[in-house]
C-alpha cells in the first residue's frame, strides 16, 4: 500500500506468525528493488492490548522506526477493510504512541483518512537532540559543511529537522539530506525535511527519511512541518494547511488545543507472497 507514494509492504500478523529475529532482514530483503519487491520499507499489523490495531515499522535498511504517518493511513485502511476493526473512529498503537484514526468508508472501501497525530513534543530532549534539555530548538543556526542553515526541530514520535528556503526546487535534499541525518547532534538521526512557505495556508515540501533516504511523502515530516512553519510565525495555528509533496498532497491542522490532524489518501498497490529463505 503507499500514502501519496510513500510505500511499504505490509504483513497481516493477525493471520500470519513472523519470527522477531527475522523482521529487520525480511524488511531489507522485501524494500530490495532489484532482488526483493521494492518499497520504503516494511510494516507490520499486529494485535495489540492497548489499542484496536498496532502497527510496527521496519525502514529499508532494516531499522525500526516508530511513528509512520502514512503507514498509520494505510494501517487504519486495512483494518477496516479486512474487518479487524468495525467502527471507522477506532485507535492505533505505534512504538511512539496510541493515535486515533477516522475512515470514510464508501460501500465497504476507504479512501481517504484522517489521523489525530496528537502533540508535537518540542524540548530539546524529546527530538533528542544535544545541548539544553528542556530548550525547544526554533530557527536555530545550524552549521553543515561552512553552510548555515536555521533549524526548527519537532519531534510527532520521531524526529524531524526542518528548514525553510525560498525554492523548493533549489533544496538540497541529496546533499545535505543524508550528513544531517547522521550528524551527531542527534543522536538517535534524524528526518530532515526542506519546506518552501507559499502562502498563510500552503506549503511545499521535500524530505530524505532517517533509514530510508528521500521518499515520495511522509506524513509526520509534513505535520512537523507545519509545526515548524506555525512556531516561526509563517502560518497560523489552527487552520488547514495543505502540504504539497512530491508524491501529492496532505492537510496539516495543529489545532488551538495543541492536537496535529493529518488527512490524506490511502491505497492498495497489489497483494501476493513473498518468499524468503532464511
Amino acid at each position: 500500500m503507499h500514502g501519496l507514494g510513500n510505500n511499504y509492504i505490509y504483513i497481516d500478523l493477525f493471520n500470519y506468525q513472523m519470527d522477531e529475529a527475522s523482521m529487520p532482514a525480511v524488511a531489507k530483503a522485501m524494500a530490495d528493488v532489484n532482488k526483493g519487491i521494492g518499497s520504503d520499507g516494511m510494516i507490520l499489523i499486529h494485535p495489540s492490548t492497548k489499542a484496536d490495531v498496532g502497527m510496527r515499522i521496519f525502514n529499508k535498511d532494516g531499522s525500526e522506526g516508530k511513528s509512520c504517518g502514512n503507514g498509520l493511513r494505510c494501517t487504519a485502511k486495512y483494518a477496516f477493510e479486512n474487518g479487524i476493526v468495525t467502527k471507522p473512529i477506532f485507535q492505533i498503537e505505534t512504538k511512539a504512541n496510541i493515535v486515533e484514526a477516522e475512515v470514510f468508508p464508501e460501500e465497504g472501501r476507504v479512501h481517504q483518512v484522517t489521523i489525530n497525530m496528537g502533540e508535537p513534543a518540542l524540548q530539546r530532549s524529546a527530538i533528542p537532540m544535544l545541548g539544553d534539555k528542556v530548550e525547544r530548538v526554533v530557527g536555530e543556526d545550524f552549521l553543515v559543511d561552512d553552510q548555515l542553515f536555521e533549524l526548527t526541530a519537532v519531534s510527532m514520535g520521531n524526529p524531524h529537522a526542518v528548514f525553510f528556503v525560498e525554492d523548493i526546487n533549489e533544496a538540497p535534499l541529496y546533499e545535505i539530506g543524508p550528513i544531517i541525518e547522521k550528524d551527531q547532534r542527534f543522536p538517535e538521526g534524524v528526518n530532515v525535511e526542506f519546506i518552501q512557505v507559499v502562502s498563510e495556508n500552503e506549503l511545499y515540501f521535500q524530505v530524505w527519511e532517517r533509514g530510508s533516504g528521500v521518499t515520495q511523502a511522509c506524513g509526520t515530516g509534513a505535520c512537523a512541518a507545519v509545526v515548524a512553519a506555525t512556531l516561526n510565525s509563517r502560518v497560523a495555528r489552527g487552520e488547514d494547511i495543505t502540504v504539497h509533496l512530491q508524491g501529492g498532497d496532505l492537510v496539516i491542522n495543529w489545532d488551538k488545543s495543541g492536537q496535529v490532524w493529518m488527512s490524506g489518501e490511502a491505497k492498495t498497490v497489489v497483494t501476493g507472497v513473498f518468499h524468503y529463505v532464511i
